[in-house]
């Protein structure tokens, strides 16, 4: 009885049930929230902690900045279901606008990242290779994608076509995307250098990937991540075409506080943890089968294997 008045409490005020609705949508910052709704950020924080306190909503700092997300999926559905339940079928003036709101915010986190990858798309190899030694972080990845025949392969935001040029030879057919035309254009030339017949290139959108259902056997998403503003959807896009057993393959960093990677570079994240990924997985159908740190660098990379659920599982989980 008392978590029901929690909750009901919580949802007594316009601007919280506008905060749900918003985080349902997509994990936004208070800044953005307060951006969304036309209200001062110490004003949104007190309502998010409201929610957070019913268990609505949970808070997680990163840097500088604290995303606000869905709470415990298990408390929040049916309060989300109910509400759906009870919206009448006249437009809310306030979700129409709050919606047009939102469509800025991602759009503004869009353009920062495009105009990163545009601006130092032609130093792209080289920007990686001060973070961590690549050749290690490659020689890592063909551990863990093992000697097994990769079938068809999709390189998820493929920048320079590198993962391409690695893993192309040892497939039967590979596919990169990119949104940057001047990436692809890079990639391009890099793979008509080596003569990768196999390998094929196109613009798209990692949450909307131009494959079909249960068509690739490995996806690999490298040093991509950070940038996208909804992690959880672009895991559960690649997990879509994937066959059962398919594997995906994700390097980016853990956890760190360089700011400036966000404020200069496009950066959405700083990092991720083995709870964050293993969370996304499960909820993409994804067991996990290994995650391997790879220190060295003044930021430590992070590679996790998981498998499509369907396939019998044939190696261990790895912390």
């Amino acid at each position: 009885m008392m978590i029901a008045l929690d909750i009901f409490r919580a949802l007594a005020d316009a601007t919280r049930l506008r905060i749900l609705a918003l985080v349902q949508a997509m994990e936004l910052s208070v800044g953005e929230l307060a951006q969304v709704l036309g209200q001062s950020q110490p004003r949104v924080s007190r309502h998010v902690k409201i929610l957070c306190d019913a268990g609505l909503a949970e808070r997680r700092k990163e840097g500088s900045w604290v995303f606000v997300t869905l709470g415990n999926r298990a408390r929040v559905d049916p309060v989300l279901a109910a509400l759906e339940a009870w919206r009448g079928t006249e437009s809310d003036h306030w979700a129409v606008a709050d919606a047009a709101r939102l469509a800025a915010v991602r759009a503004d986190r869009a353009a920062a990242a495009n105009a990163w990858f545009e601006a130092n798309a032609g130093q792209w190899d080289t920007i990686r290779s001060l973070h961590i030694a690549e050749a290690d972080v490659e020689a890592a990845i063909r551990d863990m994608l093992g000697t097994a025949a990769l079938g068809v392969l999709i390189d998820i935001g493929t920048g320079t076509g590198r993962m391409l040029e690695l893993f192309a030879p040892d497939a039967v057919h590979a596919l990169g995307i990119d949104r940057s035309s001047e990436m692809l254009r890079l990639a391009r030339a890099k793979l008509a250098e080596r003569g990768l017949a196999n390998a094929e290139l196109r613009q798209a959108d990692l949450y909307a990937l131009p494959m079909a259902d249960a068509a690739a056997d490995v996806a690999i998403i490298h040093h991509v991540l950070h940038f996208a503003q909804q992690p959880g959807a672009a895991i559960a896009e690649a997990a879509r075409v994937l066959r059962p057993g398919g594997r995906v393959l994700i390097a980016d960093f853990a956890p760190h506080d360089r700011e400036e990677f966000r404020a200069q570079g496009g950066h959405t994240r700083l990092g991720f943890s083995d709870e964050q990924l293993h969370g996304w997985f499960a909820a993409a159908g994804l067991a996990p089968m290994r995650a391997e740190a790879l220190s060295g660098g003044e930021l430590t990379v992070k590679l996790w294997l998981g498998r499509k659920v369907g396939h019998p599982l044939k190696e261990a989980i790895a912390a």
